[in-house]
């Protein structure tokens, strides 16, 4: 008897050095929470990567993980950033580090020496965490739940580009379409709207409606890039934002969250109202937006 467990219990520890050492899909794991949502995290990380040298994005899986592989001399190594919600409002970041060429020398040295790989590695996911808590220290997001979104007549410009790039046309086209409304008498009817009519979360990449609500009138300015229409009121998950409006699209994560807590099917394509010029600088915390998502309509039947 003795000896079956024996034998079992060397079976069970050869599984696992076999798992540990030539399965697992990391050398090393470092862990770290952070009040924000998963989209939050793995747009910081895709971010901060464009300012990190000999470094790419490699691979995304939804907005819970994204792939950062780096070079270190005559080391390849992945940065495996994995994203998960444990409550409403903490997320719990999953960092798995893998060399691809030494493997498993790491494996083998990592638990019981404080190798260079495991120091590298350590220090490289506090450089994100520090720079993830600065960004989320100058913005704040709080989502107030079921709300509608307006109704009103547009003069607006159709644009694509990347999430980011947002608010770069906004500024190029803000000055454009209130110039030409303002010479031609048009009357506004409230702060500028960006409708996102395709959201790419794959690539981050947006088609969108840069809006000036007006009052229609029969002598509007016939433009080749202004066009007109208009946005009908739809039911949406909303939530206020404050920061930089280059990144008012955590905004979006955090309503993707919310009517996934909530059991909402909502579109992917985001209404922004926002009620300060980009143009004029000042303290960004106090630039504001309401950011809309709004609910699945029920096809009419046929």
């Amino acid at each position: 008897m003795l000896k079956k467990i024996g034998v079992g219990f060397l079976i069970i520890v050869a599984v696992a050095l076999i798992w540990y050492l030539f399965i697992k899909p990391s050398d090393y794991i470092i862990n770290f929470k952070v009040v924000t949502t998963p989209g939050t995290v793995t747009q910081s990380v895709k971010s901060w990567n464009y300012d990190v040298p000999d470094s790419e994005i490699i691979a995304q899986d939804g907005l819970h993980k994204v792939v950062q592989q780096r070079h270190f001399g005559d080391s390849v190594v992945n940065y495996s950033y994995e994203a998960k919600m444990i409550n409403d409002s903490v997320t719990q970041v999953s960092v798995g580090v893998k060399d691809l060429d030494h493997s498993l020398i790491n494996r083998l040295t990592v638990p019981f020496q404080n190798t260079l790989f495991r120091k590298r590695s350590t220090q490289n996911v506090e450089t994100f965490f520090e720079i993830l808590r600065e960004h989320l220290d100058q913005i704040n997001i709080e989502v107030t739940g079921l709300d509608q979104t307006r109704s009103t007549f547009v003069a607006y410009v159709p644009l694509k580009g990347l999430q980011v790039e947002k608010a770069r046309g906004m500024m190029q086209y803000y000055g454009y379409i209130g110039d030409v409304l303002l010479k031609n008498n048009v009357e506004l009817n409230g702060p500028p709207i960006i409708e996102v009519t395709d959201w790419d979360t794959e690539t981050d990449s947006i088609s969108y409606n840069f809006c000036f609500p007006i009052i229609r009138s029969e002598n509007l300015p016939i433009s080749k890039d202004i066009k007109y229409k208009r946005l009908f009121q739809k039911e949406a998950v909303h939530a206020v934002y404050n920061g930089n409006y280059i990144t008012s699209d955590r905004a979006w994560y955090a309503l993707l969250e919310y009517a996934k807590n909530n059991n909402l099917e909502v579109e992917k394509k985001p209404v922004e109202i926002f009620y300060n010029n980009p143009n004029m600088g000042g303290n960004e915390l106090d630039w504001k937006a309401d950011i809309y998502l709004p609910l699945k309509q029920d096809s009419p039947l046929e």
